[in-house]
């Protein structure tokens, strides 16, 4: 009779619907083992994408282009190998959290700009200016994780702009 009632009541369905949900997440998580392991790889590739960015940087016509995919294409590699440690909406959220949202944007634009400056308007010098800031860019973005350092850049960027 219990059964007849929860089936009828609905209760049985959000519980196999919670039970879905719980499966699903548990085979879609990762170790942590295998999470370190995705981490480097996906930091080593980026490393690699920017250190073959530079090589190729000084090859004559297409140095310059393949060196901005290739630094830019290692920048994304270096920031998604975080989302092995911390896992994706973690990552995303804290991407967005009020203490680094300015700095998230700011480095997300400059990422995209980069390919735009190089690829859609075709004007190199802009696209080596966006390579900087990127530098830059995430720099304070990777800087924005640690608490002393925060405040000492505010209170840096304070005193300029007194």
């Amino acid at each position: 009779m219990d059964k007849l009632k929860s089936v009828l009541s609905g209760e049985e369905a959000r519980r196999d619907d919670r039970n879905v949900v719980q499966q699903l997440n548990k085979a879609s998580t990762l170790g942590w083992g295998t999470r370190i392991k995705g981490f480097i790889a996906c930091f080593v590739v980026g490393g690699g994408c920017t250190v073959l960015g530079v090589c190729v940087l000084f090859l004559p016509k297409i140095g310059i282009t393949l060196f901005i995919v290739f630094y830019t294409f290692g920048n994304i590699c270096a920031l998604c190998s975080t989302m092995f440690l911390m896992g994706p909406m973690k990552q995303l959220k804290r991407m967005c959290d009020k203490t680094r949202a300015l700095a998230t944007t700011i480095m997300l634009t400059c990422l995209v700009l980069t390919l735009c400056a190089a690829f859609w308007w075709k004007n190199f010098g802009l696209a080596l200016l966006f390579v900087i800031l990127q530098v830059l860019s995430f720099t304070w973005y990777s800087l924005s994780y640690i608490p002393c350092v925060r405040e000492a850049i505010t209170r840096f960027l304070a005193m300029f702009i007194k």
